[in-house]
């Protein structure tokens, strides 16, 4: 299968062009290649649950951002 190539890269800022988060700018923080989708910074939250663990003793919830599909976003000049 041929390497898929994005010209959306770690880092860039973006805009999402569709879904809840519609208009917000923010900075790409990972790139997943094979689910052609993005993980952009404070869109997408989810609340998950945490078992208590040695770091968080108490566990609960915590927010996480999902990712977003890769055309649902387009770059935005800095």
């Amino acid at each position: 299968m041929a390497n898929k190539k994005f010209k959306i890269k770690k880092g860039d800022q973006v805009m999402v062009i569709a879904g809840d988060d519609k208009g917000k700018t923010a900075q790409v923080l990972k790139v997943l290649k094979k689910k052609d989708a993005v993980i952009v910074e404070g869109c997408k939250l989810a609340i998950k649950a945490v078992k208590p663990t040695e770091e968080n003793k108490d566990g609960g919830f915590v927010k996480k951002e999902m990712p977003i599909h890769i055309s649902n976003v387009k770059k935005v000049e800095a």
